[in-house]
């Protein structure tokens, strides 16, 4: 581009591999690319924000956000998650992409170690290289879990570790114990934990989610009511650790979004103060669909590990891409989560259950 200077961080930054296939699907495709519910946000949930609208609610609030609904996020992690929080000690962002923005951006130094699993979500190495932090991956073991031994070796010298459990994009959920090593351990090296939850209440059978923060103090808690309560344009997320951390974190934000959207902080005030039930009912309808999915796939031959949480099946099927395009069945090709996600194809089940149906069926033609 002659004439036009960009900065280095920006230009070693990609593009969403994820957006890319999505975006990319021809007319009639089965698109199973993003983790978009194709459930509708529950009904009390848009009243509030109609109601919000009708009464005014429509200009700027604090910068960190509502003093009730920060009251509310403290109130929720305390009874859900374990984690005493005061509603000083939270902001709310413009969805978890934006309290992950900050969060970097408040605690990497040019050149700054930040270890992030391999395949893992596609924002940790991006929002890395734009603090002019220095990735380093940490490869997960052969099913797709973090081996604490080798994690322990990552970490040293690193600035941040970050733990996303369920995990996007291979639905594994990490066991407590596996947990309670990496935050003490990064706890004795001066590691911050940034601990990525949104997928929390999309656990299934007898798995439980566990939260890091419970294990110690240098721990950044980051969640989000988009993926909760079927919320992801709403852009409503938070980010929740002691006030050494929210209090830098804060500036970013003031600088870069002012406050999260009056009309969006109201309704997620119903959300997580209203009737919980609707998690529930998500989180069963993501099970069946996850089995769906799982059983239609073993059932044609490909051996892969059952996710346990988020709604996302990660298939080594990586060889067969070209003709998943060819007969309109969209995922997303793991290396777009790291060089070792290039075996895979990640398919999220969050659509409806014929969408799924046919997606085995169209999958079947081509294996058949």
């Amino acid at each position: 581009m002659n004439g036009y200077t960009i900065s280095d961080r920006v230009l070693s930054v990609e593009l969403s591999g994820i957006r890319k296939f999505f975006q990319a699907a021809k007319p009639g495709s089965v698109n199973l690319t993003l983790g978009q519910p194709d459930l509708d946000t529950p009904q009390h949930i848009k009243d509030a924000a109609i109601h919000a609208i009708q009464e005014g609610y429509c200009g700027y609030t604090f910068n960190a956000g509502l003093p009730e609904l920060r009251s509310a996020i403290s109130d929720k992690l305390d009874r859900e998650n374990d984690l005493s929080y005061t509603p000083d000690q939270v902001i709310v962002t413009a969805g978890a992409g934006e309290a992950l923005y900050i969060a970097f951006q408040s605690l990497v130094n040019p050149g700054d170690a930040v270890v992030y699993t391999d395949p893992g979500f596609v924002s940790y190495a991006e929002c890395t290289k734009l603090a002019s932090g220095r990735g380093r991956p940490l490869p997960l073991t052969s099913d797709l879990c973090i081996d604490v031994e080798q994690a322990k070796e990552v970490m040293d010298g690193a600035r941040l570790f970050v733990l996303n459990s369920p995990c996007n994009p291979t639905g594994t959920v990490e066991s407590a114990e596996t947990i309670r090593a990496i935050v003490e351990y990064a706890d004795d090296k001066g590691i911050c934990v940034i601990s990525d939850e949104v997928y929390e209440h999309f656990v299934y059978g007898d798995t439980k989610h566990v939260s890091a923060a419970q294990f110690g103090d240098n721990v950044l808690t980051i969640n989000a009511a988009s993926k909760t309560y079927a919320m992801t344009g709403w852009r409503l997320g938070f980010v929740a650790g002691p006030s050494e951390y929210i209090d830098e974190c804060i500036k970013v934000h003031q600088y870069c979004q002012t406050c999260a959207t009056s009309i969006s902080q109201h309704a997620a005030l119903a959300a997580y103060t209203g009737d919980q039930s609707c998690v529930t009912q998500m989180k069963n309808t993501y099970e069946h669909r996850r089995d769906i999915l799982y059983d239609g796939l073993t059932r044609l031959g490909f051996s892969f590990k059952c996710p346990e949480g988020a709604f996302y099946a990660f298939v080594p099927m990586a060889s067969l891409f070209p003709a998943l395009l060819d007969i309109g069945v969209i995922g997303v090709p793991g290396d777009a989560f790291g060089e070792c996600g290039a075996p895979y194809v990640r398919f999220s089940y969050a659509s409806a259950d014929a969408v799924l149906h046919e997606a085995v069926a169209r999958i079947e033609k081509i294996v058949g």
